[in-house]
């Protein structure tokens, strides 16, 4: 599997990495399970629908980290992807902690692959 960042994703990781240092070891834990499972996989994860574009998009809700150690499983952090089967690859569109904002920037999914 591939992976692939959009320059708005990357922005996004830089500032959450201020406020959460384990990130990048915790999304590499997330890219591990999405070599195996790059699909969605409810209750962890599900496909954005009504977007009208062909790519399958995918928002994880529950990824674990250490950086909430004591507060309970799950961190509240939402990670965007799109997943591209045929090729064997995901780009990574948004990061997120649900605190922040409700849901993720659809018109930034639109821009990128409509």
């Amino acid at each position: 599997m591939e992976f692939e960042t959009l320059p708005e994703y990357d922005k996004d990781l830089k500032r959450l990495l201020k406020k959460y240092r384990t990130l990048v070891d915790d999304l590499k834990a997330v890219k591990k399970v999405l070599q195996i499972r790059p699909d969605a996989y409810p209750p962890f994860s599900f496909r954005i629908e009504g977007l009208g574009i062909i790519t399958c998009v995918i928002k994880v809700k529950k990824i674990a980290s250490d950086s909430f150690k004591g507060k309970g499983n799950n961190s509240g952090l939402r990670l965007v992807y799109a997943y591209f089967q045929a090729e064997q690859r995901i780009v990574l569109v948004e990061l997120y902690h649900k605190n922040e904002k409700e849901n993720e920037d659809r018109q930034r999914i639109l821009d990128n692959f409509r």
